[in-house]
């Protein structure tokens, strides 16, 4: 009897997942909007700017580099400010920031580490994204199993700023200019 209760269950998810890819009906009858309007309002915007993980450590979760090597832990990055941003390939909002992000990390240099830790549970996707984007700047990771992801409890994109003493100092859920004034301010708070 608990078998087919499991079974049951199962095919219930399955069928609930496989309802999320479809596509929702259009309404023929809808206005069309200029691309401005389209624009405003396709284009996903910060969310918010989270103080309130402040003093906290990050998660003890391993990640590897994504040009093969040991794995790490942000841990190992303590004694000096790091931005960690948490993305993956399938993720619109973190493809639009990247090239930001990456051009953000030219100007921070080694002051402001910026690791770009991938949460694709195929990690072959991810660095193909980054070797065809050429990102030259960002430290590239991969974290497949999610452990961060899971352990902040966090959407994408989600960026972090942790100070020298490993201790969290902001985040930020959702894209961001990272060469606009609002990230400068935000990054100076670094030192």
């Amino acid at each position: 009897m608990a078998s087919r209760v499991a079974i049951v269950c199962l095919l219930g998810t399955a069928l609930a997942m496989a309802a999320c890819d479809k596509p929702s009906p259009r309404n023929e009858q809808a206005e069309v909007a200029s691309s401005d309007e389209v624009a405003a309002t396709a284009a996903p915007k910060v969310d918010k700017i989270d103080r309130s993980h402040k003093g906290e450590r990050a998660p003890d979760v391993a990640f590897t580099p994504a040009a093969g090597g040991a794995a790490t832990s942000l841990a190992a990055f303590k004694g000096k400010p790091v931005l960690v941003n948490l993305w993956a390939t399938w993720c619109a909002p973190c493809v639009k920031e990247m090239p930001t992000l990456d051009a953000a990390a030219a100007t921070l240099g080694e002051t402001l580490p910026v690791l770009a830790i991938s949460q694709d549970m195929e990690p072959a996707k991810a660095t193909a994204f980054l070797a065809e984007r050429k990102f030259a700047h960002l430290r590239p990771f991969l974290d497949p199993k999610l452990g961060l992801s899971t352990g902040y409890g966090a959407n994408l994109p989600t960026t972090i700023l942790y100070g020298p003493d490993g201790k969290e100092i902001w985040r930020v859920t959702g894209d961001m200019d990272w060469t606009g004034a609002e990230a400068k301010k935000l990054l100076a708070e670094a030192a």
